[in-house]
C-alpha cells in the first residue's frame, strides 16, 4: 500500500468512508465480540481497526463518513424489489450500526447522509463537487458499486479482498484490469447482467462475459441499442448470436431500468465543504483512547497510541500527532520467533487474541523486539505451568497447523453448483407456501415488514412483543420459536432464514474461495479464542451446522484426493469425562469407568426411575441438563433447552435434584467460582489460565456472567489441550513410521481432527491414531476415567460410517 501514500502533486487527500459497507464487511468478517458489559462489539472492532489502517496507509488531510439512512430510497420508489434479497438485518448489527456513530465522533469524522439517497450517492455527490478542486479522493469501502466513481488517480477505491491484510487500491487502470473497460461504464455491466446482492433485474440470461463482450464492442447501454437500431445485424458482427442476441433485443427496456438502478446519484441534499484544518487538527486522541476502554478494544489502545504519537509513559501527545509511525522494532524479526511470541503472550492474557508485533512491542515497553520477547517468556516461566504448556503443546504445534492450513481441503465445486440450484429451488417453495399463508408477497429477509406481517396481519404474539434495539418488534429466532404453535408460517420462516443462510454462506460462497487445485484453505489460529480451542478464518470450517439435513449435505462437498479416504477421529462426550475428573464426582467417575451410557444414567437419577425405564425424551433431557451444568446454565437457559413444555419451577427442581445426586461435580463448579473470583482467573488440568476481569466489574449482571463462564473454563480449557496435544502425538507418530505424505491432517474441528489417508491405511492407521489420541492423558491423571475416541472414514465428509 505504499503507492497510496503518494499524492497529486499540490494536492491534500480527502478519505471518504462508505460507512455501511465498511461495518457490514467487519460484522460478517468477525467473530460475535463483546464488551464486559455484554454489548455486541465485533463489527465496532473492525470498523476501529479498519480506521487506524487508513490513517496510517492513506495519510489523510480530511475525513468524512457517509451513511445510509433506514428508510426507503429514490432506487425503492421506482423500484419495489431493489434489494429484496437480501436477508435481514441482525439485531446484534443494527445496534452496532448506531454504535458506530460514536466511533466516527471519537475519532472527529463527520458525516453525511440523506433521506431518500443512499451512502453511494452521498459519495458520488461529494466526488462531484470536487470534481475540479486540488483535492485527490480514496474512497474507502467494501462495495464494488464505488468502483463508477473512479476517475484515473484523482479518485481511487481503497477496498480488502479476503482477509484484513489483503487490500487492493482500485485506480482507472486497475478497474480496466479487472473488467476489461473503464469506471464510467459499471453501471452499463449492471444494467446488462444485473446484480443479484442488489436484486437488480438486468436483462435475464446475459451473464458476465456476455455484458464485458458487448461494453466492449458497443460501450454504453445506449450505445448498443443505437446501433442495433441502425444495423439489425450490429450483434452478429459482434459475435453475439442465437438466443442471446434475442435476449438483448428484447430487453432494452429492462437495461436501461436497470443501469439506471445502478447509477450512483451526484444531486444528494448534503451540504459538503471542505475543512479549513486538516482532519488531525480537531482530533481529541483521548476520545478515541476512552471508547476502546468501554468497547474493551485493547489490542487497538497500543496501535492508537503509537499511530497518535502518545508517550508510552503518559497520555500527553508529542508534537504532530500524525508524525509518528506505528513502532517497528529495531532489528529483523524471524517469523517464527514472532509467531512463538505472540502465542507467549496470549498464554500470559487470554483476552488478548490475534496478538500482532504492536502488542508485544507494547508489553514490553520497548521498540527492541528481543528485548519485548525476553520478558514475555521470563514471565510466562515465573508462572510456572504456563511455560510447561508453550513448550508441551502450543509450540510443537506451529509447525504442524502451518503444514495443515498450507495444505488445505479438496472441494467438490460442480456438487456444490447442484446443491446451490437445488436449495435455491427449495427456497422458491419456501417463499411461495409463506405468500400463500399471508395473501401477498412481501421482503422475507427484512425485519420491519415480517413484524407487520405476523403482528399486524396475523395477529400473533401478545401487546408486549420484545423490541430491538432500533424499536422494532424482535424477529429473532428465540422470539419466533415462543409463536411456533400459533401459525404455519413460523415453522417456513424459520426454514427460510436456515437455508438462506447456508447458501450465502457456504453453498454460494465457498466455491469462489478455492485454490487452482479446487482445495480450500482456511486458517487455523492457534490464539484465536479466550478458551484455548484454535478458531478457524476466511472460511471458518468449524462452524458448518450439522444439526439438519441441509447442514450437513453441504459436508459433502469436501472430499478426498483421488486414491485417498477421509478419516475423521474424534472424542467422545470429552467435556463431560473432564468435568468428572476434574471434579473427582465419584458416582459421575464410575459412570464412565463402567463404559455406561453417561446419559441415560444421569436420567435414571435425576428422574428418579430404574435404568431400564429410561425413555428417549428422559435421556435426551438428562443429555441438555447435562451440558447445560457444565456451561454455566442457569433455570431460564435450561427451561428454554429442555422445551416450552416444562416449567420454570420444573426447570429448577431438575437442577436441584441434579446437585443432590452429584454432589462432588456442585462442590467442585462452586469452589471453581469462589477461586476465580479471588484469582482473577482460571486453570486448565495442564495449567493454560482464562482471565476474567468481569469479576472485577461493580455490575451485578457482569459479574454474573463471568461466574458462568468460569464455570466451564478449566473444562473447555482442557478439551482444548487435549485436542492440541493430540494433534502434536500424532504429527509426530506418523513423522516415526514415515507416514506424514500418506496421511495428512485436514481439519481440526472442536474434538475431531480430519485426515486424508490412502485408501489401503485407512484401516491401521485408524488404529494407530486411536491409540495416539487415548494415550494423550492416561486414566489415572483423570481419577480413572477413561478417554473414547470413535473414527469414521469415507470419500466425503458428510458421507462417513463408523470404523
Amino acid at each position: 500500500m505504499t503507492a497510496a501514500k503518494k499524492k497529486v502533486s499540490g494536492s491534500k487527500r480527502l478519505v471518504l468512508l462508505d460507512a455501511h459497507a465498511i461495518i457490514h464487511r467487519a460484522y460478517h468478517a468477525l467473530p460475535d465480540f463483546a464488551s464486559s458489559t455484554g454489548e455486541p462489539t465485533g463489527a465496532l472492532y473492525g470498523l476501529s481497526s479498519i480506521l487506524i489502517r487508513i490513517i496510517q496507509d492513506l495519510e489523510p488531510d480530511y475525513i468524512a463518513a457517509c451513511f445510509d439512512l433506514p428508510q426507503p430510497t429514490h432506487r425503492h420508489e421506482v423500484f419495489e424489489g431493489y434489494k429484496g434479497t437480501r436477508k435481514a438485518t441482525d439485531d446484534n448489527l443494527v445496534a452496532q450500526l448506531k454504535r458506530a456513530r460514536d466511533v466516527f465522533a471519537a475519532f472527529s469524522i463527520p458525516i453525511y447522509e440523506a433521506p431518500g439517497f443512499e451512502a453511494d450517492d452521498c459519495l458520488g455527490t461529494i466526488v462531484h463537487e470536487l470534481r475540479k478542486k486540488p483535492i485527490d479522493i480514496i474512497i474507502a469501502s467494501g462495495d464494488m458499486d464505488t468502483l463508477q466513481l473512479v476517475d484515473k488517480k484523482k479518485v481511487q477505491v481503497y477496498t480488502q479482498r479476503k482477509g484484513p491484510n489483503d487490500i487492493v487500491l482500485y485506480d482507472e487502470d486497475a478497474v480496466n484490469a479487472r473488467y476489461g473497460f473503464g469506471p464510467l461504464h459499471i453501471p452499463d455491466y449492471k444494467g446488462l447482467r444485473g446484480d443479484p446482492s442488489d436484486n437488480i433485474p438486468g436483462i435475464k440470461g446475459i451473464g458476465e462475459k456476455t455484458a464485458t463482450q458487448l461494453i466492449i464492442a458497443f460501450g454504453t447501454i445506449e450505445d448498443i441499442y443505437k446501433a442495433l437500431k441502425k444495423d439489425d445485424e450490429a450483434l452478429m458482427k459482434a459475435s453475439i448470436k442465437g438466443k442471446t442476441a434475442e435476449l438483448i433485443k428484447a430487453g432494452e427496456d429492462e437495461a436501461v431500468f436497470s443501469k439506471m438502478i445502478a447509477t450512483i446519484r451526484t444531486d444528494a441534499p448534503i451540504a459538503f465543504e471542505v475543512p479549513k484544518k486538516t482532519w488531525s487538527d480537531g482530533l481529541d486522541v483521548q476520545k478515541i483512547l476512552r471508547m476502546f476502554d468501554d468497547l474493551g478494544f485493547r489490542s487497538l489502545a497500543p496501535r492508537a497510541k503509537s499511530l497518535f504519537g502518545i508517550k508510552e509513559k503518559g497520555e500527553e501527545v508529542t508534537g504532530n500527532l500524525l508524525a509518528t509511525e506505528p513502532k517497528k522494532p529495531k532489528e529483523e524479526v524471524d517469523e517464527r520467533e514472532l509467531k512463538e511470541a505472540t502465542i507467549a503472550l496470549w498464554l500470559l492474557n487470554s483476552d488478548v487474541s490475534y496478538p500482532e508485533l504492536d502488542d508485544i512491542l507494547r508489553y514490553g515497553k520497548t521498540e527492541s523486539f528481543a528485548t519485548a520477547r525476553e520478558k514475555i517468556f521470563a514471565d510466562l516461566a515465573a508462572t510456572g505451568r504456563l511455560l510447561e504448556v508453550f513448550d508441551a503443546i502450543e509450540k510443537p504445534l506451529i509447525p504442524v497447523v502451518e503444514a495443515m492450513c498450507k495444505r488445505g481441503i479438496r472441494l467438490d465445486t460442480r456438487y456444490l453448483a447442484d446443491l446451490s440450484a437445488e436449495y435455491h429451488t427449495v427456497l422458491e417453495g419456501i417463499s411461495a407456501r409463506i405468500f400463500g399463508h399471508v395473501g401477498h408477497e412481501f421482503n422475507i429477509s427484512s425485519p420491519k415488514q415480517l413484524g407487520d406481517v405476523l403482528f399486524d396481519e396475523l395477529q400473533l404474539g401478545g401487546p408486549k412483543q420484545k423490541k430491538t434495539a432500533g424499536g422494532q418488534r424482535s424477529t429473532k429466532e428465540e422470539e419466533l420459536l415462543k409463536l411456533a404453535d400459533s401459525h404455519p408460517i413460523i415453522g417456513e420462516i424459520l426454514s427460510f432464514r436456515e437455508l438462506s443462510k447456508l447458501v450465502g454462506t457456504y453453498v454460494d460462497t465457498l466455491p469462489t474461495m478455492v485454490d487452482s487445485d479446487s482445495r480450500l484453505h482456511t486458517r487455523f489460529m492457534q490464539a484465536g479464542t479466550t478458551t484455548g480451542r484454535m478458531a478457524s478464518l476466511d472460511p471458518n470450517l468449524q462452524n458448518i451446522p450439522i444439526k439438519t439435513e441441509y447442514g450437513r449435505r453441504i459436508r459433502e462437498a469436501f472430499v478426498a484426493d483421488k486414491g485417498y479416504r477421509l478419516l475423521a477421529i474424534d472424542y467422545s462426550q470429552i467435556e463431560l469425562r473432564i468435568a468428572a475428573a476434574l471434579s473427582g464426582d465419584t458416582k459421575l467417575i464410575s459412570i464412565f469407568k463402567s463404559g455406561g451410557d453417561v446419559h441415560a444414567a444421569v436420567a435414571s437419577q435425576v428422574f428418579k426411575v430404574p435404568a431400564d425405564a429410561v425413555d428417549r425424551e428422559m435421556r435426551r433431557r438428562a443429555k441438555v441438563i447435562n451440558f447445560g451444568i457444565i456451561y454455566g446454565m442457569g433455570v431460564n437457559a435450561l427451561r428454554q433447552n429442555l422445551g416450552s413444555d416444562v416449567s420454570r419451577d420444573e426447570s429448577a427442581q431438575f437442577l436441584a435434584d441434579y446437585f443432590d445426586n452429584f454432589q462432588g461435580l456442585a462442590a467442585y463448579l462452586e469452589k471453581v467460582k469462589t477461586d476465580a473470583a479471588r484469582l482473577g482467573y482460571t486453570e486448565t488440568l495442564f495449567g493454560r489460565r482464562r482471565s476474567f476481569a468481569g469479576f472485577r466489574s461493580p455490575l451485578p449482571y457482569v459479574r454474573a456472567q463471568a461466574e458462568r463462564m468460569a464455570i466451564n473454563a478449566p473444562v473447555q480449557g482442557t478439551a482444548a489441550d487435549v485436542i492440541k496435544k493430540a494433534t502434536v502425538d500424532a504429527d509426530r507418530m506418523l513423522s516415526r513410521e514415515g507416514q506424514q505424505e500418506n496421511v495428512r491432517l485436514l481439519l481440526q474441528v472442536h474434538d475431531e481432527l480430519v485426515y486424508e489417508v490412502k485408501a489401503d491405511l485407512v484401516d491401521s492407521m485408524a488404529q494407530k491414531l486411536r491409540d495416539v489420541m487415548c494415550a494423550v492423558v492416561m486414566p489415572e491423571q483423570l481419577g480413572g476415567v477413561p478417554l473414547v475416541v470413535d473414527a469414521k472414514t469415507g470419500k466425503n465428509w458428510g458421507g462417513m460410517e463408523k470404523i
